[in-house]
Order: C-alpha cells, then sequence, then structure tokens
C-alpha cells in the first residue's frame, strides 16, 4: 500500500505542523470491508496428476480457505470435491454466471493446478475438459466490477493477455506459454497472502502486489538454492495493457523500470487490494476507501511526474493530497498502522 511521504522533504520546505500532527492518522491501506463491497472468492483446484501435485494443491487451498474465513468473506471452491456427472468446467461456467456483474465487490478468481500451451492456446487443466484462456475472456467479459485473477499454473502468461483490462488485476505464474515446467509460485503467494511477512510495508495487511513480489523472491530463490535454472518468471499486469511486469522491475512496491515502448507502470491498483484487512482498514465505509484509493492514485501518479515538475509545485500538490487524506482518516481512528515511506 501507499505510504505517505514526509522523510524527503526539502529542508527549506517543511509540511506545516498541522500536516504533521495529522500525518499518524492517514498510514493505512485499502483492502476488502465488510457489508456489501466484501469480496468473493473462487479457488479452483485443477486435475492434479500425480499424488505429490495433488497434496500441494490442496495445501494452497486450505490456505487460501483460512485467508478468507479470516476476512470473513465469500468463498467458493471448485475442484476438491468427489467428481459427479457435472465437470468442473461446467460447474465453474455455471458458477461464474450466478455472480453479480456490477458492484463495488471484489471478485477473486485464483486457479491452483497445471495448464498447458499448443503454440495458440493456453488451458488449464481440470477434472474433465480443460479451461482454455478464450473461454475464461468469454465468460468475464460482462462483469464490470473490480477483478482479481491469479493464474498459478505453468503456461500461464497467455491468460494475463487475453484478461487484462480496466479495473483488473491479473497474475501469471509464467510470463510465456512456452514456461510448461511445473510452477511453484502459487504455493508461494499462497502462503503470503495472509503472512505478516509478506506485508513489505508494514501497514497490517497484505496487498496483492506485496503477496506477488514476495512469492517471485521466493521461487527465485528455490531455483538458486536448487543451483537450477529458473523455468518460471511471474507477471502481473493492473494498468489494462496486456503486458505485464515481473517482480525485478519493483524496487520496493515501486515499478522502476518501463517497457520499451513506455507504457504505463504496473502496480498502482494491486497494491490497493488486500484480501486480509486490517482492523483500522476495517473501520472505512465503502465511500471512504474509495476517496481514499482515489487520493492514493493521484500520489502515485505524481510521484511517477516528480522528475519533470518544478520542485515547488511537486510539494504543493502532494502537500494538498496528503492534507486531504489526513483529514479522511482524521474521523477513522487515532491507531498510525505504519508503512511510512520516503520520496
Amino acid at each position: 500500500m501507499i505510504g505517505l511521504w514526509c522523510c524527503s522533504f526539502p529542508r527549506r520546505r517543511r509540511l506545516p505542523w498541522l500536516l504533521l500532527a495529522t500525518l499518524p492518522l492517514a498510514f493505512a491501506a485499502a483492502a476488502g470491508s465488510a457489508g456489501s463491497d466484501q469480496p468473493t472468492v473462487f479457488v479452483v483446484v485443477g486435475a492434479p496428476g500425480a499424488e505429490e501435485y495433488g497434496s500441494n494443491f490442496l495445501h494452497q487451498a486450505t490456505l487460501w480457505r483460512e485467508a478468507c474465513t479470516q476476512a470473513n468473506c465469500t468463498s467458493i471452491t471448485i475442484g476438491l470435491d468427489p467428481p459427479g456427472a457435472t465437470n468442473d468446467c461446467e460447474r465453474l461456467q455455471q458458477a461464474l454466471a450466478a455472480q453479480p456483474h456490477e458492484g463495488p465487490a471484489q471478485l477473486w478468481l485464483v486457479l491452483i493446478g497445471h495448464g498447458t500451451f499448443d503454440g495458440k492456446e493456453a488451458r488449464f487443466n481440470l477434472r474433465g475438459p480443460d479451461l482454455s484462456g478464450t473461454d475464461l475472456t468469454q465468460w468475464l467479459q460482462p462483469f464490470h466490477r473490480p477483478l482479481a485473477v491469479i493464474d498459478t499454473s505453468s503456461a500461464s502468461s497467455p491468460f494475463l493477455i487475453k484478461l487484462s483490462g480496466t479495473n483488473r488485476v491479473v497474475i501469471s505464474a509464467t510470463r510465456s506459454g512456452n514456461e510448461q515446467n511445473f510452477a511453484r509460485f502459487g504455493q508461494y503467494f499462497a502462503e503470503a497472502i495472509n503472512n505478516p511477512a509478506a506485508d513489505l510495508d508494514k501497514d497490517g495487511q497484505v496487498s496483492l502486489l506485496e503477496a506477488f513480489l514476495t512469492a517471485s523472491r521466493q521461487a527465485l530463490e528455490f531455483y538458486q538454492m536448487e543451483g537450477r535454472l529458473a523455468t518460471e518468471h511471474a507477471l502481473l499486469d493492473d494498468n489494462g495493457d496486456g503486458l505485464g511486469t515481473p517482480a525485478d522491475w519493483f524496487h520496493g512496491l515501486h515499478a522502476t523500470r518501463r517497457a520499451k515502448d513506455n507504457a504505463p507502470l504496473d502496480g498502482l491498483l494491486a497494491r490497493q487490494w488486500c484480501l486480509v484487512p486490517s482492523d483500522l482498514e476495517r473501520q472505512l465505509t465503502p465511500d471512504q476507501r474509495a476517496r481514499r484509493d482515489t487520493l492514493e492514485h493521484a500520489v502515485l501518479a505524481l510521484r511517477e511526474k516528480k522528475a519533470q515538475m518544478a520542485e515547488s509545485d511537486y510539494y504543493h500538490q502532494i502537500e494538498i493530497l496528503l492534507l486531504e487524506m489526513a483529514r479522511l482518516y482524521s474521523t477513522v481512528g487515532n491507531r498510525p498502522p505504519g508503512g511510512l515511506t520516503s520520496h
């Protein structure tokens, strides 16, 4: 999540004492909430193949369900019950069709399993017919609510390309459909989604971006410790361009590298989405959260323009945004959750 900037203001220009007095109230981050904007999480477990993969997939699904329980959100699991007359692909389609297409509540879709790619189409392996990227794109096309898709399977990059869109966070375990070896990213992501160690900005909750960065780092460390060539490189896309950004393009929670075509940076939306909110976060109303998210996005966008702005203009504009954010939090609570960063 976004922190607030005070450490690096030049000596000759300090924030007014009023802002410094109210800043502790503003150190918080975005997440789900109780009530109408509570997220719904689909956990889809694919065909395991070998027994060792089955136990791994069950472990991941269990971690996701535990996180959903702590978040007090709706959780729907497909793929762990005994197979019946209806295959899992049809069950997923029917379950998604029953979901509201509009509204503020986030819809999370987590795919745990194996994937394949034939050079044209990527597929997620299910019991019965597999799920193709084209199918899932069509099923999700009517949705205009916030959507997160976390495809932790091998060969999952083509799903990211197809599913990318406005108000969506899409994560794939690979950067190419040709990375078809078993991907370990999913286990690390499931372990990170509610792990305080993955709370990189120390705001009391783990964002999608933080879980992505933590899991990517742990996957790389696995291959390094094994002395093996890494066969998976996860991507995150939340700006709708379908390109995705790898973890090594981030410094802390900020993307510091751009694609060759100077496409917008990813990560601004993913850092605002958390599954398990902090205590302070739960106190925000949906309207307060929406306004806070808008202010945070404005601060982050302004930070990207800092090098092209006059110093006085930059600090004047950021001061206005931080003051409004501090005023918003002054009505919520008086316990700072941390997350201080400098610019």
